[in-house]
């Protein structure tokens, strides 16, 4: 209590302060003009300090409609010049028609208006730069650290001002940036030193405790090349994000971080209209499957934004699960109403469930859909890892491939309005079986016989930092200083950030229409050997081997996102493509799927693969001559094993399908 009585009373005595030293000023100003006026003699005294407390007490008044009563002059900018300006300005018009019409004096030199309002402008203004000069001298003679920036443009201008402002513990010493028309320029008093090449020199010439790249708009090509001119001078360097994560345009050096893998990919932002997203979710019921992994939690994450009535989060990994829940109710205690349990607020997102649940089991997903009346289904889950599921076929193909027509019929029954799933490359000219599951869920959905259920589509390639994919594992062995292995120095991906990814597949499935399959754009493959190179550089350990361990079962060299027979058409998006091709009809397709599940029950390898390949004739194998035909004879197998099957799927009775309109 009492530290606050003297906080408050400090204060007080501040403003007191800078009240009488603005007073000082404004009558040493009235005295100066007329000093200046009469070549510094003073006739008509009498008139002259008659009108001294009435020019202090007009400016006096006036200043708190200004804002120029606050002593924070170290903070002084453009907008407290431009408030002096207003305010003399306004006070100097008062005081002359006072005088001069409401007094009648006209003996008052009209001059001595004019000096006296360049005068108070001037001190007035310059006592705020002096202060702030003073309180900036002081500031860096502490342990301030001494920043380099590269870029001189409107990022680094608001790093600059931000050091300049408060407290940050940053002195900037300097700019590099290659454009020649900013050289030798000077930003907010900060000089350009130079172009990017110049970087190691001046590191060392101006002591350079940190570098921060200040371009957020820089290509991949550009991020490399300074990240790897940062490297080289043997400091620590950071990066202000991204211009699609910069909030209102604001860079600040609490945005500041280390560079990421994402920052070298040359992703090009796109502005996406998700308007038509958020009128298909608002106030739906929505369930996303494989909720707790990568793409299926930041599905979650971002259709959260669409202010569904309720969304449902589905997956078999309780652990996951609970630290998704965690997120959400995190999320929720810093935004209001999160969890609104209201039905009448829609203009908000009002409830999330989470399921532990298998997909798979029909009764179950059921149970979950009516419970809900779930409206919309994103279908995330599935089984992915190539050579895992090359050691389990029957397993990725019951998961991946029944599971889906299983959880495709209970939307089907439950009037559900749209059914979306995430492809994969793999899926083009697949050579393992999770791929050609995944193309057979691609034709599964374009022949699904529903008027009223929308089935979508979306392929595309790898998605950085996702759970069990190449870039963690390489993270984890660099960080233990262990060898990078990589299966084939030519091996190359598709990559993209999670968060785009997922914008890129609500677009998708706002746009896309019954039967598409929708491409993203995944930009150029990168070969994997660069990327751990540039993931051994930006740990700061460029020196690490690489250890090419050879192809994994199942794995190519490279990934498609076409086959050579689809038809590429352009969609409302320019980031997503729409495919045509011919496909099986689902009386065709049931058929081959009945082959298929036989195979699977019976359990043989060779069968289940062969049943793979009359499905997609695509699909290559190592082994694949060999078991084209099962007995060896020549002759084609599957009406001997559509013969041979005891039960098959069940039929979907396309005349009860009642007509229902596509949301």
């Amino acid at each position: 209590m009492q530290r606050y009585l003297s906080t408050a009373l400090f204060l007080r005595c501040r403003s007191f302060l800078v009240l009488i030293l603005q007073a000082v000023l404004v009558g040493g100003s009235l005295v100066a003009a007329w000093l200046l006026r009469f070549e510094f003699h003073l006739p008509a005294a009498a008139l002259l300090w008659s009108c001294v407390p009435v020019l202090i007490a007009i400016r006096l008044i006036l200043m708190p409609l200004f804002g120029l009563m606050h002593g924070w002059w170290r903070h002084t900018g453009i907008s407290d010049a431009v408030s002096i300006a207003k305010f003399v300005l306004a006070g100097s018009c008062i005081f002359t028609v006072l005088v001069r019409y409401g007094w009648g004096v006209t003996a008052f030199p009209v001059s001595v208006y004019a000096l006296e309002a360049v005068l108070t402008f001037t001190l007035l203004s310059g006592v705020r730069v002096l202060s702030r000069l003073l309180a900036e001298s002081v500031r860096l003679h502490q342990s301030a650290k001494r920043l380099l920036l590269v870029g001189a443009g409107h990022a680094a201008q608001m790093i600059i001002r931000e050091t300049q402002e408060v407290d940050a513990g940053y002195k900037v010493v300097g700019c590099v940036d290659d454009s020649p028309l900013k050289k030798r320029l000077r930003v907010l008093g900060v000089p350009v030193l130079g172009p990017v090449e110049n970087l190691s020199a001046l590191v060392g010439r101006f002591t350079v405790d940190e570098i921060l790249i200040a371009i957020p708009s820089a290509t991949s090509e550009q991020m490399r090349r300074l990240v790897e001119r940062c490297k080289q001078s043997g400091v620590p360097f950071r990066t202000v994000p991204a211009i699609t994560e910069l909030i209102a345009g604001r860079a600040t050096l609490g945005q500041a971080r280390d560079i990421s893998l994402s920052d070298l990919l040359g992703r090009v932002p796109v502005d996406l209209d998700m308007q038509e997203v958020q009128e298909k979710i608002r106030g739906r019921v929505v369930l996303v499957t494989g909720a707790a992994g990568s793409i299926g939690s930041e599905l979650c994450r971002q259709i959260r934004g669409f202010k569904p009535r309720l969304l449902v989060c589905v997956d078999q990994n309780e652990t996951a699960m609970f630290h998704l829940e965690q997120q959400f109710a995190q999320d929720g205690a810093s935004c209001h109403n999160v969890f609104c349990h209201d039905p009448s607020r829609q203009d908000v997102f009002c409830n999330a469930v989470f399921a532990v649940a298998d997909f798979t089991n029909a009764e179950r997903m059921r149970r979950i859909f009516l419970a809900h009346d779930v409206e919309i289904v994103f279908h995330a889950a599935a089984y992915k890892h190539v050579p895992v599921m090359e050691a389990n076929v029957d397993e990725a193909v019951s998961n991946n491939i029944f599971g889906l027509v299983s959880l495709l019929r209970v939307a089907e029954h439950s009037h559900c309005s749209t059914f979306a799933m995430i492809s994969s490359d793999k899926a083009v000219n697949p050579t393992n079986v999770m791929g050609c599951t995944k193309r057979i869920g691609e034709l599964i959905l374009a022949a699904w016989p529903s008027h009223r259920l929308r089935c979508v589509s979306t392929r595309f390639g790898n998605v950085l930092g996702s759970n069990g994919s190449a870039i963690p594992l390489f993270q984890e062995q660099i960080r233990a200083n262990q060898p990078i292995t990589i299966t084939h120095p030519e091996i190359t991906r598709f990559f993209m950030t999670v968060s785009e990814a997922v914008s890129l597949v609500l677009l998708a499935f706002g746009i896309g229409q019954d039967g598409d399959i929708l491409v993203l754009d995944m930009g150029e493959p990168l070969r994997i050997a660069d990327l751990a190179r540039t993931l051994a550089r930006l740990h700061g350990k460029p020196d690490l081997e690489l250890k090419f361990i050879g192809l994994r079962p199942g794995e190519k060299l490279y990934e498609e996102l076409f086959y050579s027979d689809e038809r590429v058409f352009p969609s409302a998006c320019e980031k997503i493509a729409r495919t045509e091709s011919h496909k099986p009809s689902w009386i065709e397709l049931k058929r081959l799927l009945d082959e298929l599940q036989l195979a699977v029950s019976l359990g043989g390898r060779p069968a289940i693969l062969a049943a793979l390949r009359h499905i997609v004739p695509q699909f290559t194998y190592p082994d694949c001559d060999a078991v084209r035909d099962l007995k060896g004879d020549g002759k084609d197998d599957r009406k001997e094993t559509a013969a041979a099957a005891t039960w098959v799927l069940p039929a979907v009775d396309e005349t009860a399908l009642a007509e229902k309109p596509v949301n």
